[in-house]
């Protein structure tokens, strides 16, 4: 890990696979739910790595907040 985005995807990850396994019923459709918000992080570290800080915290809150009202759904 050599960038600052580097440490703030993988953090928002590890954060998300364990608000998977604490807080929800762990069935297929919330997991799906949670690769999108994985997925989003990846892309948010290569943007950010590329240079573009704005687009890539954006993308880094957005991936925060949807599965936290996911959570909060069920």
């Amino acid at each position: 890990m050599a960038t600052l985005f580097d440490v703030v995807t993988v953090t928002c990850f590890v954060g998300l696979v364990i608000a998977f396994l604490q807080f929800t019923d762990r069935e297929t459709r919330t997991l799906m739910h949670f690769m999108l918000a994985g997925i989003v992080f990846a892309v948010a570290n290569q943007v950010g790595n590329s240079g573009s800080t704005v687009l890539a915290l954006l993308l880094v809150v957005a991936g925060v907040i949807y599965p936290a009202l996911i959570v909060l759904r069920k």
